[in-house]
């Protein structure tokens, strides 16, 4: 069993100030898998406290001195990678090829792309006389969900490292295993003391006691977005920043000139990926009316070959989904989708046969669904398809945006033109066109109820700067006295 009941400050694996601890279940089996301390303000405030004393210098460190920090930590992260690899599986039931291949390589893929991001970007600028200058925020606070327990954290701390800010880092409490090991990686890269800090514990309360902080300067959070609610007015006494990615609803629109077997291979692909525990997942397909018939046929049998299982085994489509209560929730969003009125092509209630004990879910896809449905409203975060039809490309469009949610959207046509007009009329704040690789450059986050503020690629970095114009720095030319402003 693991054990998670020291947290990391200032450089040292500390004792909690007074700690209750909890047991996380393995999602497979139904065990104990780890034991974690649960933390309090007090143990928030030390944290802080070291941070802030760090912040100081390390926000005074050479480009080239964070560049090689980050390599460092690379060539550290990939000493724990099986390690890590195997904490994710057993803490929230990803499947042990996703662990490898995606779940743990997050880490690695956010760290090459911070440390290219950081060797190429400008922190300074001359606009005639004015420099505008990017400085880093200042202390900030993080706080991560489960389903993606390395991502999520990655994309979060690295920038902030190659921004020059110091950090505390709340992980979820349901999958503290791999922050650990991360945060162990942390320390054999030599981080300096309080630059990174981790405190383990409930969002009610480290959350709410890292929001609520006077001397963290900003929030970076991931999660539900009735909890980013309660993030933004904790935070907000003290007017820091608040950075959001919330939940989501995702559209995927299937154009009427696609080969719809090759396009609902994707489609499955992308929304079973991690049991639907994902919140870019495209968990409503939108699909031409005179389409319905067959694409349902294509998904009853395509979901007939996944294998759902002991997410060990290197055979498994579907692990478990994640906890007892996320269990809970989706088996009531899928007696809700029968209760009003939806077509069960496949799935359903109850765990699949021969797999009484874990928290497994029959991969499920309703039709006929209607767009005012709970399951076509609320974020189900399961293997739960939603298909709606569609008349035409602008009623796929309105439904597509008929959504309080705005992360993400999905389109596939064979004429790339008209899918290009689709996406761009799509409020959402990344859109995907036939099936292209994921770029982590590329700006993600939210429109609407998805969140504010980017992760990824240059705009995750801008979202630890705040921007410092300095008038008169330099020399002015003729040209810009002429157009200057004058101060009488």
């Amino acid at each position: 069993m693991y054990e998670c009941k020291k947290f990391y400050v200032n450089g040292q694996w500390v004792d909690p100030i007074a700690a209750e601890e909890m047991t996380v279940i393995n999602p497979a089996t139904e065990e104990a898998v780890a034991v974690v301390a649960l933390g309090g303000a007090a143990d928030v405030d030390l944290a802080v406290k070291a941070a802030r004393a760090a912040f100081e210098s390390f926000s005074n460190t050479s480009r080239e001195y964070r560049v090689e920090l980050l390599q460092n930590i690379e060539k550290e992260f990939m000493q724990r990678y099986d390690d890590i690899s195997l904490a994710i599986t057993a803490e929230m039931g990803s499947p042990i090829t996703l662990s490898k291949q995606l779940q743990a390589a997050t880490g690695v893929i956010h760290l090459q792309t911070y440390i290219k991001v950081l060797q190429d970007y400008q922190f300074e600028q001359d606009k005639g006389p004015t420099r505008i200058r990017r400085e880093p925020i200042g202390v900030c606070g993080l706080i991560t969900p489960w389903n993606w327990p390395i991502n999520q954290v990655a994309c979060k701390v690295f920038p902030a490292l190659a921004a020059a800010c110091t950090m505390v880092l709340k992980p979820s409490e349901l999958t503290p295993v791999a922050a650990t090991m991360l945060a162990e990686v942390m320390d054999a890269a030599g981080v300096p003391d309080g630059v990174f800090n981790m405190v383990h514990g409930t969002g009610p309360v480290v959350g709410q006691a890292i929001c609520a902080h006077p001397d963290v300067d900003m929030v970076s959070f991931t999660g539900s977005t009735r909890a980013g609610r309660e993030v933004a007015i904790a935070s907000a006494a003290t007017i820091k920043r608040v950075a959001q990615e919330l939940g989501g609803k995702s559209p995927n629109i299937l154009v009427d000139d696609v080969d719809f077997a090759a396009a609902m291979a994707g489609a499955l692909g992308n929304m079973m990926l991690n049991s639907g525990q994902s919140c870019a997942a495209p968990s409503r397909l939108l699909v031409p009316k005179s389409k319905l018939a067959e694409v349902n046929e294509i998904a009853k049998q395509m979901l007939q070959g996944y294998v759902v299982g002991d997410p060990s085994r290197e055979d498994i489509n579907l692990g478990p989904v994640a906890n007892k209560a996320q269990f809970d929730k989706v088996q009531g969003l899928i007696e809700k989708g029968i209760e009003e009125g939806a077509t069960l092509v496949t799935g359903g209630p109850g765990k699949p046969e021969g797999l009484e004990t874990g928290y497994y879910v029959r991969p499920t896809v309703f039709s006929d669904v209607s767009n005012d449905m709970s399951i076509a409203r609320e974020e189900i975060f399961g293997p739960v398809l939603c298909i709606i039809p569609y008349e035409d490309d602008a009623d796929a469009i309105r439904i597509a945006n008929d959504t309080d949610y705005g992360l993400s959207a999905y389109v596939t046509a064979e004429d790339k033109d008209r899918a290009r007009r689709i996406a761009e009329q799509l409020r959402a704040g990344s859109v995907f066109i036939n099936g292209p690789d994921l770029d982590p450059m590329a700006p993600l986050g939210g429109y609407k109820q998805s969140g504010n503020g980017r992760e990824w690629g240059v705009g995750g970095l801008e979202e630890y700067l705040e921007t410092k114009s300095m008038l008169g720095f330099g020399e002015a030319s003729d040209a810009d006295a002429e157009n200057a402003v004058k101060l009488t």
